[in-house]
């Protein structure tokens, strides 16, 4: 189902336009791991991100690929599957849950990461106060030397008391009084403050527990055509069975579920094909039973998985499909 590459790639690498800027694998996790996908691409052949949409089978559009290659966003795990799908496995051939566990990793170690190096830093309040008696007792030591100034000053007072001519000579000012009488001030509230209780310390807040995250996923793989791959010759009119190959890649367990076809063709098949329960990381082979045309020509018909109710599963994935050839 999935087309082989070809000189495609080379015109495609040849084309000129505005080359992609590559991240810093040093500015963060999320660039990291977009790094590691343009490694992943660049031994892959450095497909275009439109060929990896198209040509080579991607469920996944072309500005997400380019997104996830960005490194500005950490992209959905479907996007980053797609993107390692058409490449590791397709093309490089690699074994598709070997490549599927290691990417995961290394997809829930960015988002972890990255959630951990945004997280708000612990309230202020939370921490205690600093206490205050190591600047009161600077203030303290300040406004003994005013005291100390103030006690002068009481000391010349009378002494020009005593002495008329030296009480005419130098009588005090109103600055200097106001100087005494705010250092005697300001030393009291300063003794006042060092001697007073300070407040009770607030008792640190209970530690909330984390949900534990819910790391439960639905997906799928497909693994290959069994019988009738595409371009394969049928004579008209006569019926033959299609056989797929998927494997229940995610963590859910696959129940009630079928092939619902989405086309009209000349052959015909079934609407829907029922398939039975698949555990995750279990292969199941789907078996349809169609009637080739009865003129020549060319047969391609789609089928997507949906439930018992017809409602469409995986919509991220593109649909799997019959295409022969009716002569």
């Amino acid at each position: 189902m999935v087309q082989s590459s070809g000189p495609q790639d080379e015109a495609a690498a040849s084309r000129r336009g505005r080359k992609p800027i590559r991240p810093d694998p040093a500015s963060g996790p999320v660039a990291l791991f977009a790094h590691r996908l343009w490694e992943l691409k660049e031994q892959a052949g450095d497909p275009s991100f439109a060929d990896m949409a198209s040509r080579l089978g991607a469920a996944a559009s072309k500005s997400s690929l380019a997104a996830a290659a960005r490194g500005s966003a950490l992209p959905t795990w479907e996007t980053t599957w797609e993107f390692v799908r058409v490449l590791a496995v397709d093309r490089l051939g690699r074994d598709a849950e070997e490549a599927r566990r290691e990417w995961r990793a290394h997809w829930e170690l960015a988002a972890s990461t990255a959630q951990t190096e945004t997280a708000p830093p612990p309230e202020a309040a939370s921490r205690p106060e600093t206490a205050p008696h190591a600047d009161v007792r600077s203030d303290a030591a300040s406004h003994a030397a005013d005291l100390e100034t103030v006690a002068e000053a009481t000391e010349t007072e009378v002494l020009m008391a005593e002495n008329p001519v030296a009480r005419a000579r130098s009588t005090p000012s109103k600055s200097l009084i106001a100087a005494i009488v705010t250092g005697a001030t300001g030393l009291a509230a300063a003794l006042f403050a060092w001697l007073a209780p300070g407040p009770e310390p607030a008792e640190p807040a209970a530690r909330s527990t984390p949900a534990p995250s819910n790391s439960s996923f639905d997906d799928s793989l497909f693994e290959g055509d069994v019988t009738h791959p595409d371009g394969t010759v049928v004579k008209k009119g006569t019926e033959f069975t299609k056989i797929w190959r998927i494997r229940n890649a995610g963590t859910i367990p696959w129940q009630d579920r079928y092939l619902t076809r989405l086309n009209d063709t000349p052959c015909k098949a079934p609407k829907r094909v029922a398939i039975r329960p698949v555990q995750p990381g279990q292969s199941v082979e789907i078996a349809v039973r169609v009637r080739a045309a009865d003129s020549p020509g060319r047969c391609k018909i789609y089928w997507k998985m949906t439930d018992a109710a017809g409602a469409e599963l995986l919509t991220a994935k593109k649909p799997i499909f019959l295409d022969v050839v009716v002569a």
